[in-house]
């Protein structure tokens, strides 16, 4: 009995626990950090609003926007299953030669065969400013014959590290003839 004891006290002990939690931490891939791990101890999060033009060129001799992959239905009145991959500018105003702060770099894809829906997922690349070289990136939904269309932040980098938020979009132009559209973005970020 006294054996079983004193293995048991052993066992108990700090250092050989210690030993065997640090042993099975280094089989895990996944830790917790303290805020001072990342120097943000000191940061205060903060809500920032940026608004921008979108324009998406699919027309003319410089578009900003290729079909890389067309509808493989023929008679799909939403294009189901078209992607389109970008590199549009964003603009303080509406007209394309305001000036350019960004751009957006990504894809979107129509994915609803009842509906003119596409997923978007994009890197606005800032260019001036404070926040040149940062970027924010947004993936979701966009309903684009809805009035108001809202898409999550899903992340950013540079000064939008650790970016969450949200996006609200509006059409302000359509051009049928040619497909181009310009699209206004208010853009609600937190980050650090």
């Amino acid at each position: 009995m006294f054996i079983q004891f004193s293995i048991l006290f052993l066992l108990s002990t700090t250092p050989f626990t210690y030993l065997i939690k640090a042993k099975q931490d280094n089989n895990n891939f996944v830790r917790s950090l303290d805020h001072k791990a990342l120097s943000l101890e000191n940061k205060k999060e903060k809500l920032s609003h940026l608004k921008f033009y979108w324009h998406d060129i699919v027309s003319g001799n410089n578009p900003s926007s290729i079909t890389i992959v067309p509808s493989p239905l023929k008679n799909s009145a939403t294009s189901f299953g078209f992607v389109n991959m970008i590199e549009n500018p964003l603009t303080l105003g509406p007209k394309l030669s305001s000036k350019l702060v960004g751009k957006a770099q990504g894809f979107y894809a129509s994915t609803s065969l009842s509906e003119v829906d596409l997923l978007m997922a994009m890197n606005f690349a800032i260019t001036q400013g404070k926040y040149n070289g940062s970027t924010i990136t947004i993936l979701g939904r966009n309903p684009i014959l809805d009035k108001v269309r809202e898409m999550p932040i899903v992340g950013g980098s540079g000064l939008f590290q650790f970016a969450r938020g949200y996006a609200q979009l509006r059409t302000h132009s359509f051009s049928s003839k040619t497909n181009d559209a310009i699209v206004e973005y208010n853009i609600y970020v937190l980050h650090y």
